[in-house]
C-alpha cells in the first residue's frame, strides 16, 4: 500500500509522507513470506562483497525493495513487496553481477508505503501523524519526536482533526535519507514520558531478534521482533530511507511517527513505514530514535 498526501510536499509533486505511530499504542504481527535464494550452495562473503551487493540494490533503484546483511547466513537479504515483478528481480540480480550470489530475495505481503492518514493523533495542516517520544534538551524546554516524513513541510501541529487545538512548530525534519523531526511544544497539552502507560526512561539500539512493542494512533499496541538491522528502503520517488531497524511488527496508515520501544522502557525508534497491514501481517520499518537524539541534543525523561 502506498497512501498519498492529500496536498503535494513543497517542490517535489510526486513524493508521498509518511504517518506517524502515536507514542502509547503499539503493534506487532509475525509474517511468514516465501524466500527464494541466489544460491542454495552455502557460501562466504566478504563484508567487501555484501557492501558492494548493498550498493548494487540502491544503483538498480526498484520501488519497493528493502536490504539488509543478514550475520547468521552471511547474506544480502532484498525483501521485496508485492509490486516488484520477477523482471525487476532479475534486474538487481543483473546489477549485482559477480556478487549475485550474496543475495537472498525475499517476498513480503503488501506494498512498502510510508503510513500517511487522516485520523486523529498529531495533525498538520493536512494530513495526520503520530507522535514517537517526549524529550527535553538540556535547559528543560520540552519537543517530541515524529517521522522526518511527517514533519517535512509541516510547520504548525495541532491535537485534534478540527485544527484548533495549537501543541507546536516543527523546529527539524530529516528525510529521505534518515526519517526524523521534532516539534516544540507551546501549548498546554500533557506531556507524559510514556508510552502505552509503559515509562520510557532511556533510549538504545535493540539487537536482532529482541521482542519489541510499536505504538500507533490507527492500529494501536502490537508487538513482535526485530529481524534487521541498519536496513535500507527504497519507497520510490527518490525516497530512500537507510539505517533503519527491521520488524515483523504490523502497522497501517496513520501510524508512521509512532513510538518503537521495549517493556523495559527504553525507546528503539519511530516508525518510518512498511506493507501489510494489522490483519495479515507485514514488514515494519523504524528510525533509530538515537540518531534523532543526538541530531537535536534532546533526551528521553
Amino acid at each position: 500500500m502506498r497512501i498519498k498526501r492529500t496536498t503535494p510536499r513543497s517542490g517535489i509533486t510526486r513524493r508521498t509522507r509518511l504517518i506517524a505511530v502515536t507514542a502509547g499504542l503499539a503493534a506487532a504481527a509475525a509474517i511468514a513470506v516465501p524466500s527464494a535464494n541466489a544460491s542454495d550452495t552455502p557460501s562466504t562473503f566478504s563484508a567487501t562483497a555484501l557492501k558492494s551487493a548493498g550498493s548494487s540494490v540502491l544503483k538498480a533503484d526498484v520501488p519497493g525493495t528493502a536490504w539488509a546483511v543478514d550475520s547468521k547466513t552471511n547474506r544480502l537479504v532484498v525483501t521485496v513487496d508485492s509490486t516488484v515483478s520477477q523482471a525487476e528481480i532479475a534486474k538487481i540480480k543483473e546489477q549485482a553481477g559477480a556478487n549475485a550470489d550474496a543475495l537472498t530475495i525475499k517476498r513480503t505481503p503488501g506494498k512498502f508505503n510510508k503510513l500517511i492518514q487522516g485520523g486523529d493523533a498529531i495533525y498538520a495542516s493536512s494530513w495526520r501523524c503520530s507522535l514517537g517520544f517526549n524529550v527535553q534538551n538540556s535547559s528543560g524546554v520540552q519537543y517530541f519526536l515524529t517521522a522526518g516524513h511527517c514533519t517535512d513541510g509541516a510547520g504548525t501541529w495541532y491535537s485534534n482533526s478540527g485544527r484548533t487545538t495549537v501543541i507546536g512548530s516543527t523546529t527539524g525534519s530529516s528525510f529521505p535519507g534518515n526519517d526524523y523531526g521534532i516539534v516544540r511544544y507551546s501549548g498546554s497539552v500533557s506531556r507524559p514520558g510514556t508510552a502505552n502507560g509503559v515509562d520510557i526512561t532511556r533510549a538504545a539500539t535493540p539487537s536482532v531478534g529482541t521482542t519489541v512493542i510499536r505504538d500507533g494512533s490507527t492500529t494501536g499496541t502490537h508487538s513482535g521482533r526485530v529481524t534487521a538491522l541498519n536496513a535500507t528502503v527504497n519507497y520510490g520517488g527518490g525516497d530512500i530511507v537507510s539505517g533503519l531497524i527491521q520488524t515483523n511488527v504490523c502497522a497501517e496508515p496513520g501510524d508512521s511517527g509512532g513510538s518503537l520501544y521495549g517493556s523495559n522502557g527504553t525507546a528503539y525508534g519511530l516508525t518510518s513505514g512498511g506493507s501489510g497491514n494489522c490483519s495479515s501481517g507485514g514488514t515494519t520499518f523504524f528510525q533509530p530514535v538515537t540518531e534523532a537524539l543526538s541530531a537535536y541534543g534532546v533526551s528521553i525523561y
